[in-house]
Formats: structure tokens, sequence, C-alpha cells
């Protein structure tokens, strides 16, 4: 009996720690801002997938912008894939931008070269009119 009540324990603990691990989205700014680039590298991951994309300043200077989306799992559910984005794709993002203006954001909305728009943030809201 005292055995079976430390293992729950141990396991409610071990639950704990790992949902307190996870962070906040507090770096990124509550408003939407659109970008659009060509991408450089798509890595499909747990527990945050990451997009880099290419997009030129107003001077017409390219950088590198990081986009950060929901999981892997998440993503293949709604269809995208590692053939849906590829390197040279050419696409648009509406994304929360981080509060410190370094190129990265966290990815809401995607269209992607054939036209089609996805959530990448996972909540599968319909895609914006305005996009």
């Amino acid at each position: 009996m005292r055995l079976s009540s430390c293992l729950t324990v141990a396991c409610v603990m071990c639950l704990a720690l790992s949902a307190s691990a996870h962070h906040s989205h507090g770096q990124y700014e509550e408003t939407f801002r659109d970008i659009e680039g060509v991408v450089k590298e798509l890595h499909l991951l747990t527990p945050h997938s990451w997009l880099y994309i290419e997009v030129k300043d107003a001077a017409g200077t390219a950088q590198v912008w990081a986009l950060e989306a929901t999981t892997r799992g998440q993503l293949e559910k709604m269809g995208v894939t590692r053939e849906y984005v590829k390197a040279g794709d050419r696409v648009k993002a509406r994304c929360h931008p981080l509060r410190d203006r370094t190129n990265g954001c966290l990815l809401g909305f995607l269209k992607a070269g054939d036209g089609s728009v996805k959530d990448w943030d996972g909540g599968n809201a319909p895609a914006p009119k305005d996009f």
C-alpha cells in the first residue's frame, strides 16, 4: 500500500513538472504582421515546428526569419508535410512578431505556393478573408 502511494505521488509530481516546463508565448506581440518570403528550411518537430524564410526588408536586404509553429503531429493532421512546403517556395505568413523586434514570429496563418492557407498555430481557425 505504501509503495503504490509513493508511486502515485511520484507520477503526479512528474506530470506537474513537465506541464510547468512548457513556456508561454509572452515574447510575442499580440498584434499580427504579414511577411512574405522564400522558404529556406522546414523542421517538423515536437513540441514546436520551425519554418525559416528569407524576407527582404524595405532596403531590399535579405534577412532570415524564424517562424515558430505548432507540433509536427498537429501540422500533419491538417496536411502539412515536407512536400507541402519546400525550400525555394514563395510563401506569405501572418504571424505575431517578437517583442524585441528580432526576425522571428509565432506563426498564425501561412499561404503556401499553391495558394492554400492553413492555421499553423494549431487552432484550425478559418483563414482570414484579407489574407
